[in-house]
């Protein structure tokens, strides 16, 4: 074989070197934040400083050595946005502890990465050819539904902070939610792929004057909106009070069947079905009437509910809400301005459940406008490079499922931000890679690995047969 042929079918180990300086730069920046915590607080170095930084540094950099091994076509950027995210979520875990913040649990949440980058692995080495996926839309879609009405479930169910979403699983706790919505993103892409053409059909053209304004779809063919619709609407949000979750799943379809149909008219039809129904559950649902009255009223004095009215079974809070952790939420990301006081600086402690669904106000207060916008950019990378994998590819099943995990992380993020950011009503769910949770995290690293998977199949070169001193050989161009 001739020299030219042996450097075709080397590996791209220029765009694994960038890796490895980005992960690096990420491991780097985690433990910058852990050393400016205890400089900040106590004046020293922490002492967990080499356990956390050096667990956590060790991980990632066998998660970059697996992948130059076994993903070596695959996007240089994940794994390092992915490091970032990860580390700083367990940065501010650790500082949170500092804090005296029962609960925050860094070491928890360093053992659940552990975990969740061996999941990353063995999906990476067993899952060589996702598209075998497409074979089981309806299996997926039926493991969807089974793992979102486990909470329902009397004896496992657990309902959390008003929302029944959790299974108890004796030795630890588990949001189902979190592996229905990558096991319903495999369902819709197969389906959107085998029933493309049939979606793509107008019955009739809604015009004004002389311009036409939308295609209307034909009723028979907007059954996969109304299952979806009405399992969003009376499972998710009527049964089990989980609004951000039916929000979620419910955008990242109607997201998935426009990339596969090119028709806004689903996207109208499907919002206006969803929040028609959100305007007709205002007054019966209890739970979905408070995050309303929360969100809207979010500084009234008895919505805001003082120790005073606290102290009151009859004022207005005991019965229709309360905005502190809101309201709190908003005053710490006002006090951190532009650059924040400093990891170790603030008061997050002064948020009810930082750590969980509000820990992107304590990064508000000692990061400031500048590093959450940071992270917003780093979160926007992962959205982008997911649909670049998409674009990149040449089969239409793994096109639809690589855009739908990237809708489903760039939809995640935006209701919990907008939750604590008072765009929309509060939520529950979590930032991806960054709030304390095992089920969240697993699901983050899962999604990451299959986008991993599909970014390297789709780079990597066909193989092409060549003609070499008589004999043909097969190598990777």
């Amino acid at each position: 074989m001739s020299a030219a042929s042996n450097s075709l079918a080397l590996p791209p180990v220029k765009r694994r070197n960038a890796e490895l300086a980005m992960t690096l730069l990420a491991i780097g920046l985690t433990l910058y934040a852990l050393i400016e915590t205890g400089l900040t607080r106590n004046g020293e170095m922490p002492p967990q400083l080499f356990l956390y930084g050096g667990l956590f540094g060790g991980l990632a950099l066998l998660a970059h050595v697996f992948i130059r091994f076994f993903a070596p076509w695959s996007d240089p950027l994940l794994l390092p946005i992915a490091t970032l995210l990860n580390g700083l979520g367990i940065a501010m875990l650790w500082r949170l502890e500092q804090g005296e913040i029962e609960g925050a649990g860094p070491m928890n949440q360093l053992i659940l990465t552990a975990a969740s980058m061996a999941v990353f692995a063995g999906i990476i080495f067993f899952l060589k050819e996702p598209r075998t996926l497409q074979r089981y839309p309806y299996l997926m879609a039926l493991a969807a539904v089974v793992l979102l009405l486990l909470p329902l479930l009397p004896g496992i169910g657990m309902t959390v902070n008003g929302a029944r979403q959790w299974v108890n699983l004796g030795f630890t706790s588990l949001q189902p939610s979190e592996f229905a919505k990558i096991a319903l993103v495999i369902f819709l892409s197969g389906y959107m792929v085998s029933k493309r053409d049939v979606l793509s059909l107008a019955s009739k053209q809604v015009k004004v004057g002389r311009f036409k304004i939308l295609d209307l779809p034909r009723m028979r063919d907007m059954a996969p909106m109304a299952v979806m619709w009405g399992f969003c609407i009376i499972v998710l949000v009527i049964l089990m009070n989980d609004l951000g979750t039916s929000l979620m799943l419910f955008g990242t379809f109607l997201a998935m069947i426009y990339v596969a149909t090119h028709r806004s008219s689903w996207i109208v039809i499907g919002l206006a079905a969803f929040f028609g129904a959100c305007a007709l559950l205002y007054p019966f649902v209890h739970h979905f009437r408070v995050r309303m009255v929360t969100w809207l009223n979010a500084f009234d004095p008895e919505v805001y509910c003082t120790d005073a009215a606290l102290a009151n079974p009859d004022a207005f809070c005991n019965t229709a809400g309360n905005s502190q952790q809101l309201v709190r939420g908003l005053f710490a990301m006002a006090e951190g301005g532009m650059t924040g006081t400093g990891l170790g600086g603030g008061k997050p402690g002064f948020v009810f459940e930082v750590q969980n669904d509000f820990i992107f106000t304590a990064f508000g207060e000692e990061l400031g406008l500048t590093g959450v916008m940071v992270m917003l950019l780093a979160l926007t990378l992962l959205v982008e490079r997911g649909m670049r994998i998409a674009l990149a590819s040449k089969e239409l099943f793994i096109k639809m499922f690589a855009s739908g995990i990237s809708f489903l992380i760039g939809f995640q993020t935006f209701v919990v931000i907008g939750g604590v950011t008072r765009v929309i009503p509060m939520t529950g769910a979590t930032i991806p890679f960054v709030a304390k949770g095992g089920s969240a995290l697993l699901s983050s690293w899962v999604m990451l690995a299959l986008l991993m998977r599909m970014s390297n199949n789709a780079r990597k070169p066909a193989p092409q047969a060549i003609q070499d001193e008589g004999a043909t050989q097969v190598i990777q161009r």
